[in-house]
């Protein structure tokens, strides 16, 4: 295809500006080189931050991606194999858990383990600040069906697999992924950090709320920000932060075979039960939450990734899906998004 038609993008973008359902950084690059890059809105409404191409977002469950390249890892050093149960390193876990999960069940969302978003997570969420925090608000809860029987979205079951990395590589979760992925792919930006730090270029969230208007005439629309929704610090599972340009080195890590050697790359964008001769025209990626929204794009044919990152909610960011798709991809039908994250009411 000839190259892409950026002034699209930006006027796509800033309509969406002017209508209040974005705010963030886009980036599209062909191998590394960038291609476009812009920021729109504000990283603080409160202090008039604007957003700029070094904000750090949080990316939500695209996360999910950098533990599964560390289970790849793993398992390309031979310290793990794809069947192997829970248990095997994780002795002490419930018996379902331990002795039926895999895995493979665990990468694939098969394991029967459900959410750590429940009843017990608003009353701990200025807790959080390991990965056994994380698995107190699950471990005791039965599987909502046998491993492997059928896939249901799941963040435990990531939470465990963080466990696994901890218990073969001796290293706490956060400082393997520092060290074996953001480290080597120069993701100097990245990392899980406490929103309680005063963390340089973090972008602050925020969410729509509705409320009745005083005198019971209608509703009002505003933005809060999500400090009281996410926790204090991510997991396994999502939550870290990144910028459009540390994830174009994350891509390019990949692409070039740094990270993992060409066998266990190939594994990285597709399913992991997927035949590993199937090709793709393209993959895209969403992670989200209230307040942020991370979009990850990977045109194969055409040979250009597109990052969309967001301080504002999936459901005004989402939408943006199917256009971006079709300025890379327009003579192909508009297929589906591959969320990284559960579609929560």
């Amino acid at each position: 295809m000839t190259e892409p038609d950026t002034k699209k993008i930006d006027s796509l973008l800033q309509q969406m500006v002017e209508d209040d359902k974005f705010s963030g950084t886009v980036l599209v690059h062909k191998k590394g080189e960038v291609i476009f890059e812009k920021a729109y809105g504000l990283a603080c409404k409160r202090f008039s931050v604007p957003n700029t191409i070094e904000t750090k977002y949080n990316i939500g469950s695209l996360n999910k991606l950098i533990t599964k390249i560390a289970i790849l890892q793993l398992l390309q050093r031979g310290l793990l194999d794809l069947d192997d149960y829970v248990g095997k390193y994780l002795p002490d876990y419930p018996k379902d858990i331990a002795s039926k999960v895999k895995v493979r069940h665990l990468l694939s969302f098969k394991s029967g383990l459900g959410d750590y978003f429940n009843e017990k997570f608003p009353k701990v969420i200025g807790q959080l600040r390991k990965l056994d925090d994380f698995v107190e608000l699950f471990i005791d809860d039965p599987l909502l069906f046998e491993p492997g029987e059928k896939m249901h979205y799941s963040n435990a079951g990531y939470v465990v697999l963080g466990k696994i990395i901890e218990a073969i590589s001796g290293m706490d979760y956060y400082e393997y992924v520092r060290e074996k992925i953001y480290k080597p792919a120069s993701m100097n930006d990245s990392d899980h950090f406490e929103l309680d730090f005063p963390t340089p270029n973090l972008a602050t969230g925020y969410t729509l709320n509705q409320q009745c208007n005083p005198d019971g005439t209608g509703q009002l629309q505003f933005r809060r920000n999500n400090f009281y929704l996410i926790g204090t610090k991510g997991s396994s599972a999502g939550g870290g932060y990144s910028t459009v340009r540390d994830m174009m080195r994350f891509d390019q890590a990949i692409d070039k075979e740094v990270l993992l050697d060409a066998k266990h790359s190939k594994m990285v964008m597709r399913p992991i039960d997927a035949d590993p001769q199937s090709k793709s025209k393209s993959a895209i990626l969403a992670g989200g939450a209230p307040g942020l929204t991370a979009l990850y794009f990977k045109f194969f044919e055409v040979g250009y990734t597109v990052f969309i990152f967001s301080n504002y909610d999936p459901d005004d960011v989402e939408p943006l899906v199917q256009p971006i798709r079709s300025i890379f991809l327009p003579d192909e039908e508009t297929g589906k998004i591959v969320t990284m994250r559960e579609h929560r009411e």
